[in-house]
């Protein structure tokens, strides 16, 4: 295990928290997910890593030595590049620093399939032969494996995630030095790659204040000792902060790596929210004085004093629900839940009753809270679910992360209103079922 001192005393993001949405348990598997990019405690991770440092885990010191081929390998990258009619932008290809344009590698796919931009094999085969890097992207949306392991890793660290594997042929380096504007888990599948890192030239980087931008003072930095220089080997992990420079360049064979991009909200985020509220504030909507030369500072310094002094009394009254409202619009929506099923949904709720057993979706997000006279609301990441007052008590306990028997819901008069309740959550794709019926129950 390695791991670095932060470069300064500048603020970093909040510790990464374990406890979901309606108070469910993390599951095991989001502890797990954890455990296998990370050597250290997760409280430790927090409090030391987290937004402040690089941590390289040795393969010895993760719960799985065998790595990461369970997740991706190379046979599945074959697999994607041959067989899956792969479209852009799931594929960028880098070969010298620069990316290859897609009409290099892309067609139509043949009769049924003319779609023009499908990644051509016997293309790609021609750039990788010929030194590009191949770039994966998106996988935890189309790669079974990553979808749960994404899934999982997003509700340990309560984040949004995106996978992008890389395949970079023997002695090939894919891109040049470079910071990120998210954290990353580095995951090391294949083969050994030489990783150089070098501190932040810009500490926490918004997605806004990419590398490009300072592209000299990063070249610059990249020529002065590394603050790690490291070759990772079948089943290492390392975590870098936004922000770290970094390079990398496969050894002696070709290279599979997967990175995990961690899209986290800063401060920044607080401070466009407050703005965007701010708005609300008619001494903040006022106009400047007729005639205001906006370019003489003369004329700008008594307007920009009034509204400071506007904007700090508002923000005195901001109040943090609906700060914590516009949040949620952005952030859920960014990690979506498990995969559900639409054929064996639908066929569940054909056959829906009392005995029937449904469990939360994996990896949904949800607040209930009461909604008007009489009704309570389903906040979820892309819609909201209004529903009687009386099914509330009902409603969490299907919530709860369990599985639960239709007809034991509480605080519903009947079977009936059960099971319209279960079907309603059912068909919004809230809940999923649970196979096999509740223990001694006979089929209806």
């Amino acid at each position: 295990m390695t791991h670095l001192d932060p470069p300064g005393g500048h603020g970093h993001p909040a510790v990464p928290s374990v406890a979901p949405d309606g108070g469910v348990p993390v599951a095991a598997s989001a502890v797990a997910a954890l455990a296998r990019c990370v050597s250290v405690e997760p409280a430790k991770f927090a409090a030391a890593h987290w937004g402040h440092t690089p941590l390289l885990s040795r393969a010895a010191e993760l719960p799985d030595p065998a790595g990461f081929t369970d997740l991706f390998s190379p046979d599945d990258a074959d697999e994607l590049l041959s067989r899956r009619g792969l479209r852009t932008p799931f594929l960028r290809v880098a070969k010298d620093g620069q990316l290859v344009p897609a009409a290099r590698w892309t067609g139509g796919g043949g009769a049924g399939a003319e779609i023009g931009d499908q990644v051509l094999d016997e293309r790609i085969l021609e750039q990788y032969a010929g030194g590009a890097t191949l770039v994966l992207q998106g996988l935890h949306r189309i790669w079974p494996p990553l979808v749960d392991f994404a899934r999982d890793l997003g509700l340990a660290l309560r984040q949004p995630l995106q996978v992008n594997a890389y395949l970079t042929p023997a002695g090939s380096q894919g891109f040049a030095t470079h910071y990120d504007t998210h954290d990353v888990f580095v995951l090391q599948v294949d083969g050994r790659k030489h990783w150089r890192i070098h501190p932040p030239v810009l500490p926490d980087p918004l997605e806004k204040q990419p590398w490009g931008g300072r592209a000299d003072e990063v070249g610059a930095t990249a020529q002065g000792p590394a603050a790690l220089d490291v070759v990772l080997a079948p089943g290492d992990a390392l975590y870098l902060p936004r922000g770290w420079l970094h390079s990398a360049q496969a050894q002696e064979a070709s290279s599979l790596h997967l990175t995990v991009g961690i899209r986290a909200l800063t401060r920044y985020a607080l401070v466009e929210e407050l703005l965007a509220l701010a708005a609300e504030d008619q001494r903040l909507r006022a106009s400047l004085p007729f005639g205001t030369d906006v370019a003489d500072p003369d004329a700008i310094e008594p307007e920009l004093t009034e509204t400071v002094e506007a904007l700090r009394d508002w923000l005195l009254r901001a109040d943090p629900g609906a700060v914590a409202a516009r949040l949620r619009q952005r952030a859920w929506p960014a990690a979506r839940p498990a995969p559900i099923r639409p054929l064996a949904q639908a066929g569940a709720l054909a056959t829906l009753d009392a005995d029937s057993r449904l469990t939360l979706r994996p990896g949904l997000r949800w607040q209930l809270v009461p909604h008007g006279d009489g009704q309570v609301a389903l906040r979820l990441f892309d819609r909201t679910i209004t529903l009687p007052a009386d099914c509330a008590a009902a409603t969490r306990a299907l919530l709860g992360g369990t599985a639960v028997r239709v007809g034991d819901l509480p605080g519903l008069p009947d079977d009936a209103d059960r099971v319209t309740l279960a079907r309603r959550l059912l068909r919004e794709a809230v809940l999923v079922p649970v196979s096999g019926r509740a223990p001694g129950a006979a089929p209806s």
